[in-house]
């Protein structure tokens, strides 16, 4: 009980302090000067780092247990992000390739999760409906990825804006998040059996 309620603070502070790097980072124009693959590497480092640790560490893996399924999902709510990206288009500011289609998965994705923790009242008994919006959102967020990424090593200018504040929050914090929850979301309905609190 004392290991759960520890757990409990810890990896929270763990990723506050996280946030706050990534934040001072971003603020400090630093990224800014890297140029590919080094911020790709960065992303790719941090995604690792969280599917490891979420399938080796002990105190990791009970904490992330207690974490139900409407909050992993509720969680991607924040990938309304994608109305960002088109604004940013429009002013020309990130290249159609990545910001349109990349933007409309995202508001898409960002719309199921509402949907999910909004409308259905049981995920645990509707894990088909879960497994889908989970596979569309992990096919979303690798193909931005890699979208940027193959943009970023042809033209290192046209990402420059996924460097710098608010943006450069997602390849150092959010997005890593984002693919390590959807990696243990997949686990989760594959090895968990139905529950009426989740």
């Amino acid at each position: 009980m004392a290991a759960a309620k520890s757990g409990g603070r810890l990896y929270p502070a763990i990723g506050l302090t996280w946030f706050m790097v990534a934040l001072a980072l971003g603020g400090s124009g630093r990224l800014t000067q890297l140029r590919p693959p080094a911020p790709q590497l960065v992303l790719l480092g941090l995604t690792a780092a969280l599917i490891v640790a979420g399938a080796t560490a002990p105190g990791f893996r009970h904490w992330l247990a207690g974490i139900n399924l409407r909050q992993i999902v509720a969680f991607h709510i924040f990938r309304f992000v994608g109305i960002y990206f088109l604004v940013l288009y429009a002013r020309g500011e990130l290249p159609f390739a990545f910001a349109v289609p990349g933007g409309w998965g995202d508001i898409a994705v960002a719309a199921g999760a509402l949907v999910l923790v909004l409308l259905v009242p049981n995920l645990g008994a509707r894990r088909p409906w879960v497994l889908a919006w989970n596979i569309l959102g992990l096919t979303d967020i690798l193909y931005v990825v890699l979208t940027a990424s193959r943009l970023a090593l042809a033209d290192p200018d046209s990402m420059q804006a996924l460097l710098r504040l608010p943006l450069s929050l997602l390849p150092t914090f959010f997005v890593p998040l984002i693919i390590a929850s959807h990696i243990y979301l997949l686990r989760r309905l594959r090895i968990e059996p139905a529950s009426p609190s989740k």
